[in-house]
């Protein structure tokens, strides 16, 4: 195995995460908060729909009533799309493009901006991915349950509702984590 000697070869994984620009850590966040919300949607929707379409054939009158299960599933995606919107609007570009920062640029400011931005869709993220997968589980409970008996669907669609009230907190709480994230004006005087 051969070493890289040139000046821009990375020594391993924590050199890349130390030595990575913030603007490429706002945008993973940016990309993070919305990847994995439509992760947990898609999944929920699965969970949803298959037991959704299994049970119609017991009971077609369930398909169109039960349909709400697949539009809270994607509300999570729409969460994420939400917060990417947001994040993406705090990325304020360079004045002048270049490969390194210079001195005089506020690297503490652009570093918290990044992380902060990075942490936000991150958990942004990760919250829709769990509210997808339990608001997909409870759609699935229901659609079965009406099936079986349609004085149940009201009752488990409260457990539902609850499911997905865990993506509004995780977008409550981007934002929140988002607030102090704005990358600073460079002053190159």
């Amino acid at each position: 195995m051969t070493t890289c000697a040139s000046e821009y070869c990375n020594a391993g994984w924590a050199e890349v995460l130390t030595h990575m620009s913030p603007y490429g850590y706002a945008n993973f966040g940016i990309a993070f908060g919305l990847g994995l919300s439509v992760v947990g949607a898609a999944w929920g929707i699965w969970l949803t729909g298959s037991s959704l379409v299994g049970a119609a054939v017991k009971a077609p009158r369930i398909r169109s009533k039960n349909l709400i299960s697949v539009i809270f599933c994607e509300a999570t995606a729409i969460y994420g799309v939400i917060m990417a919107i947001i994040l993406a609007n705090k990325v304020k570009a360079p004045d002048e493009p270049t490969s390194q920062l210079d001195e005089l640029w506020d690297f503490n400011g652009y570093y918290y901006a990044g992380y902060g931005m990075f942490s936000s869709g991150l958990s942004v993220g990760l919250t829709n991915i769990a509210s997808g997968v339990s608001v997909g589980i409870a759609g699935s409970s229901c659609a079965i349950a009406d099936a079986q008996d349609a004085s149940l669907f009201v009752k488990i669609l409260i457990v539902e509702i609850f499911a997905s009230a865990l993506g509004i907190f995780g977008i409550i709480v981007g934002i929140i984590q988002s607030n102090a994230c704005t990358f600073p004006i460079a002053s190159l005087e």
